[in-house]
């Protein structure tokens, strides 16, 4: 009977412990796709952009605060309306999140970015996409494309243009995170 009862707490113990395993890999695997591209509820692709200011920015993994990383070129008319909304978010909600503008650099030229840039008086970085791999890398097919990214480096929401009303909403959501 005492051998029984052994054998049995043995048996529980390894079920509970497959289970443990079990759910441990599933949480990871919402978490860790596996292609690159970006996906909502997966980490957010990594990389490291130098800024028209001179510095290098890191978008992707942990980080103090959540992000706005938006794909825009200076040739796009959506990202033209866009470009005001953006500003005033940024002013709005300044020092509670990252925001940066990834320009997708390979189509466009760098007189018409800092023009644009200037023209909206963009408060916050700009980065140069160059090759416009980190762009591929987030499956960008459109212009503008935005991320929302949380503190723990998961996409919460992949955007394209929207009414400063719901931009507002969609940020007011993510910082509450």
């Amino acid at each position: 009977m005492k051998k029984n009862l052994i054998v049995i707490a043995f048996v529980v113990l390894l079920a509970g412990f497959a289970i443990y395993q079990n759910v441990r890999h599933e949480n990871k695997q919402t978490l860790m796709p596996t292609e690159e591209a970006a996906k909502v509820n997966f980490l957010a692709p990594s990389f490291t952009l130098q800024g028209l200011d001179g510095k290098e920015y890191t978008v992707g993994g942990p980080h103090d605060k959540p992000m706005f990383v938006n794909f825009w070129a200076s040739w796009c008319g959506p990202c033209e309306e866009e470009a005001p909304d953006l500003v005033n978010l940024y002013n709005k909600y300044q020092g509670k999140f990252d925001l940066y503008a990834v320009n997708v650099t390979p189509g466009d030229k760098m007189d018409n970015i800092k023009k644009f840039v200037e023209t909206y008086h963009y408060p916050f970085p700009v980065l140069l996409d160059k090759q416009g791999t980190n762009a591929d890398n987030y499956n960008v097919i459109a212009i503008p494309t935005s991320f929302l990214i949380d503190k723990n480096g998961v996409i919460r929401e992949i955007i394209h243009v929207l009414s400063p009303k719901d931009l507002d909403k969609k940020m007011a959501s993510l910082l509450k995170e």
